[in-house]
């Protein structure tokens, strides 16, 4: 299932270039009666032409205030898949405007929505990811979806979707996780996005360690992120991807604010491979890690491991970003500091 294609093509007797389309406000009213008709080709062409017509925001906004969003949410339960997919399409393509997100908020959209989440049709669960995620993206569409209860549904599919619908579904739980992480805490979240440390594509081990990077942002969250996934993250350090790299060093930069997160870090033997991507000048994972042996030199065990490497953070004083000259000013004073 990993390299499975999600396929949007529609049956060869749908064409859309048959669907009657006067372009404008005009359009719309004709549609909204034929989205109601009985015959299901009468509501797929109508269908077709909206997904057209709603690429204009005036047109979404028309759409919103005729009830469309009413239509659509009852097409989402329709038993035919093309109506479901369109249904879906339209929604995303309208989501993807202010008004449109507005819209989908304001009519409790992401509700009706979740009921697509076993949709036996790939395309039509992807698209409704696609609208998790976009919507996710703003704070208040975040709020919408942990109002809308998705969280605790949204994390068991992470063991049984599709690999690139496993990515909507990280990045709308770090949107999600960094307005509120309880109902995630309470899901079981840690012991899912563990698992996906490992996994073989370097985007979904890269977006749950981010994933992690938001819990740990949380005073909550911290000490279960210490307890169980620093361990995986201290490995992650030497992925041989850069981003995957950098999100494992962010999560653990706040696993280690608490004392026994900086502890399990260096039960882990976690300061080699954070020393390594700070001498790497390209490393994206640098500022990250500089911070993280800077929690880690708060402890005594710390400072003595970091004593023979300052050499290595006073060649970053020379950085020519200024968070990381920052960063290592801050680290040398620690290691530097007489007990």
């Amino acid at each position: 299932m990993a390299h499975a294609r999600i396929s949007a093509k529609l049956p060869p007797d749908i064409d859309p270039t048959k669907a009657a389309i006067a372009f404008g406000k005009r359009a719309l009213p004709k549609l909204k009666e034929e989205l109601q008709s009985p015959e299901l080709l009468t509501q797929q062409r109508a269908l077709m032409a909206l997904c057209d017509l709603v690429h204009d925001p005036e047109n979404v906004y028309q759409a919103i205030e005729l009830g469309f969003l009413d239509n659509l949410k009852t097409l989402l339960l329709h038993h035919d898949s093309t109506v479901r997919q369109k249904t879906t399409e339209i929604l995303y393509i309208m989501a993807l405007h202010n008004v449109g997100r507005q819209g989908l908020l304001k009519n409790e959209v992401l509700s009706a929505l979740a009921e697509l989440l076993d949709d036996p049709v790939d395309i039509c669960r992807k698209n409704t990811h696609q609208i998790f995620e976009i919507m996710a993206k703003l704070p208040e569409g975040a709020v919408g979806v942990l109002h809308a209860g998705l969280v605790p549904l949204l994390l068991p599919k992470l063991n049984t979707e599709l690999d690139g619908i496993q990515e909507l579904i990280l990045d709308t739980l770090s949107s999600c996780i960094r307005v509120e992480a309880s109902e995630a805490l309470a899901t079981d979240a840690i012991a899912i996005l563990k698992e996906k440390l490992t996994h073989s594509s370097e985007a979904i081990r890269s977006k749950a360690a981010w994933v992690l990077l938001e819990i740990g942002a949380h005073p909550e969250g911290k000490s279960v992120v210490c307890e169980e996934v620093i361990p995986v993250l201290v490995r992650l350090l030497e992925d041989p991807d850069p981003e995957v790299q950098a999100s494992a060093a962010g999560a653990l930069m706040f696993a280690t604010v608490k004392p026994e997160g900086r502890f399990s870090a260096l039960g882990a033997e976690a300061i080699p491979p954070l020393l390594k991507l700070v001498a790497e000048e390209t490393s994206k994972a640098r500022l990250n890690a500089i911070k993280t042996l800077t929690m880690l030199a708060g402890l005594p065990e710390g400072r003595e491991a970091l004593l023979d490497h300052t050499d290595t953070f006073q060649q970053c004083l020379n950085d020519p970003c200024e968070a990381v000259r920052r960063a290592a000013k801050v680290v040398i004073s620690v290691i530097n500091m007489k007990p």
